[in-house]
């Protein structure tokens, strides 16, 4: 489902906000975006808070420098800048390689190199890591507040749809019902305008409808797709769980199976008429279950 979270915190003297968005996926996917003094450590971490609220879906976590502690970001050590510089210069020069240094160079070599008491604090300080923690959590639960409010929308939705396919099954269920003596009743008709006239208790009367009975019998599926609708609509009604997403999927994969072994056994016109109704709403009903968690 989708998202959206933001949060503010202030971390070493320095205003941060916390931004978070995410859009539909089958798996889960993170991306973690922050200042360049947390490279390495930040993903990690955020990472894992992410996913005390994440299970499903794309999800990207972006911290930045907000208000004037973004501008006091671009304050650099002029020393340090230039050490580096001298460094480069003279690796380049054993390797041999031209060396012609320009704006992008010294712009990267001044994000590498923050003036001495402008930078971020370590991760690696238990304090900070909780500041940030508190502050990266508050944003995940906004995010989570509005998938939840969103999640609501889609239960609803998907109850409609169980009751639409609940009503096809029980249409199904009572057309055929009737099959087996139709078929007799069609084969004695039919035997009767060739001349050969049988008794219904006939031997081979009842041996041939009883296989034909046993070949269009969809009294298993029928059983099963009802327990399958009964499962979704508890999974979906028992409220967050996790992996409930991939449990709804699993089941609509199920229920595409029956109505595929019923559509092949269907002799009726009104049967196969259903049957592709009923999987088109299940394809519905799969298509928004790809946005579950």
């Amino acid at each position: 489902m989708t998202g959206y979270g933001r949060a503010a915190l202030t971390l070493g003297g320095r205003d941060l906000v916390v931004e978070v968005n995410g859009v539909n996926r089958r798996g889960l996917e993170l991306f973690v975006s922050g200042p360049q003094e947390w490279a390495g450590p930040l993903e990690r971490h955020v990472t894992a808070w992410a996913r005390e609220f994440v299970a499903r879906g794309k999800c990207s976590v972006f911290i930045r420098l907000a208000g004037a502690s973004a501008t006091r970001s671009l304050a650099w050590d002029p020393a340090a800048v230039a050490a580096s510089l001298e460094k480069l210069a003279a690796q380049a020069a054993v390797s041999g390689v031209p060396f012609a240094p320009d704006s992008a160079l010294l712009l990267r070599l001044a994000e590498l190199n923050p003036a001495q008491g402008d930078s971020l604090p370590s991760l690696d300080d238990d304090s900070a890591r909780a500041t940030l923690a508190e502050g990266v959590r508050a944003a995940l639960r906004a995010f989570a507040a509005m998938r939840a409010e969103e999640g609501a929308f889609l239960a609803k939705d998907l109850l409609a749809r169980l009751d639409v396919l609940e009503k096809q099954v029980a249409e199904t269920a009572a057309l055929s019902a009737g099959t087996a003596a139709e078929q007799r009743d069609a084969l004695l008709a039919r035997l009767a305008a060739a001349g050969l006239e049988l008794d219904p208790s006939d031997e081979r009367v009842l041996k041939e409808v009883a296989l034909f009975a046993d070949r269009c019998d969809v009294t298993e599926e029928i059983t099963r797709l009802r327990s399958h609708i009964a499962q979704f609509r508890a999974a979906i009604t028992a409220g967050a769980s996790d992996g409930v997403g991939r449990k709804l999927d699993f089941i609509c994969q199920e229920m595409n199976r029956e109505l595929n072994t019923i559509g092949s056994k269907a002799n009726r016109v009104e049967v196969t008429r259903l049957i592709i109704e009923a999987k088109n709403e299940l394809e519905r009903v799969r298509e928004q279950v790809q946005n579950v968690e």
